[in-house]
């Protein structure tokens, strides 16, 4: 079952600024690109910080506009790697409460930027798409189901699903990997099962 990674929803022309860009000319880039931040990096193109929006306001409401992305700059910078996961990405973001994450290479240097926006696309996926992933990849080819010991049903991305397995340790295992598929919202679990293997005999 293969899922999506960062390096496949970043985008791969990042805006970046370096140490000495004054604060208008950041101002001027979140306006043009419509974003929320931009990556800090240094000569070698290695993020050393990020300079957000609310960055940006902090520093105008305290009355010092005219400064520059080193003395604003959170730092720092939260990076991702490209083959992370989606998932791990999400974590990262909500530990640090960030809305994006600069993307580097092994060497460090700056690649990409991923943003919740980016993230958000998962989420549009269509029902069939993901009823398809769960019913092939999950189900039959990972954990070696018939496909009819177990209906799924996805409703604007929520998945339910009823029937019977053979054991009970089955259950969390399935609804576990449902939940790793792009696209899922939640997960009811409805299953039954045939033998109770978490008892001691």
């Amino acid at each position: 079952m293969r899922h999506r990674t960062v390096g496949e929803l970043m985008a791969a022309t990042p805006v970046s600024v370096r140490a000495g860009t004054p604060f208008k000319e950041i101002a001027r880039l979140l306006d043009e690109f419509d974003i929320t931040a931009v990556p800090v990096v240094d000569e070698d193109g290695r993020p050393v910080g990020v300079v957000s929006e609310a960055d940006l306001l902090h520093r105008r409401a305290t009355g010092t506009g005219s400064t520059t992305a080193a003395a604003i700059m959170s730092s720092p910078a939260i990076t991702a790697s490209p083959d992370w996961s989606v998932v791990r990405a999400t974590r990262v973001m909500g530990r640090h409460a960030v809305k994006r994450l600069p993307v580097v290479d092994a060497t460090g240097r700056l690649v990409g930027v991923l943003s919740r926006s980016d993230l958000v696309q998962l989420y549009l996926r269509r029902d069939k798409s993901i009823r398809e992933e769960i019913v092939e990849d999950v189900l039959t080819r990972t954990l070696r189901l018939s496909p009819s010991a177990v209906s799924v049903e996805v409703d604007d991305g929520v998945v339910t699903l009823s029937g019977t397995v053979e054991r009970r340790m089955l259950v969390p295992v399935v609804v576990r990997l449902c939940h790793s598929v792009d696209g899922v919202v939640d997960v009811i679990d409805r299953l039954a099962y045939e033998r109770d293997d978490t008892v001691a005999t």
